[in-house]
């Protein structure tokens, strides 16, 4: 999703390898960089503290609330974003860009409907904290202060019964405190 269809955008649209190396090629190879190093670090993240992956048949079994997860939900889902965009300032290329919102707007769709109501029903009350001190998309300003980086799934929770299937009932409604368009 990340390397194969923008490498298909780049080819349906004609683009090519910049023959120069510009300020957007520079700019792009930042930025791409600096979203790479942030989705890489989640990952490490996820397989470290949470014991698990960001693969949906191994989701990390403690609640990732340290590292990048400080200061936002879902650093993942920005740095992927972040990587794509600096392809599509690389290549200088609207289809890219095109490309780039279309897989903000669908994580958007994916974390709203899917992974929130998913991380409330596995950790319960823990995670129902996190969401009213970190923000979905956009840092506050300030970090959060969580004290313990290995949040077990709560009493009565979907991982405490055991049960290998983590997919709760999906509601258009957000499950965390915030509306569902914060940021």
């Amino acid at each position: 999703m990340l390397v194969f269809l923008p490498a298909r955008v780049l080819s349906w649209s004609g683009i090519v390898r910049p023959a120069s190396f510009g300020a957007a090629q520079v700019a792009g190879v930042v930025v791409g960089a600096s979203g790479a190093v942030l989705a890489l670090w989640c990952i490490v993240t996820f397989i470290v503290i949470g014991r698990g992956t960001p693969a949906p048949f191994d989701p990390p079994r403690h609640l990732v609330v340290v590292g990048p997860y400080r200061l936002v939900r879902n650093p993942m889902y920005i740095g992927a974003g972040l990587a794509l965009a600096g392809a599509a300032l690389f290549y200088e290329s609207w289809a890219l860009l095109g490309y780039c919102a279309a897989f903000g707007f669908v994580m958007y769709l994916f974390v709203v409907v899917y992974e929130e109501p998913t991380l409330r029903a596995t950790f319960g009350a823990p995670y129902v904290g996190y969401c009213e001190r970190v923000q979905r998309w956009w840092p506050s300003g300030r970090p959060s202060r969580i004290l313990s980086a290995k949040v077990r799934p709560s009493p009565g929770s979907i991982a405490a019964r055991g049960s290998t299937s983590t997919h709760p009932t999906v509601s258009l409604t957000p499950r965390c405190p915030r509306a569902a368009f914060s940021a």
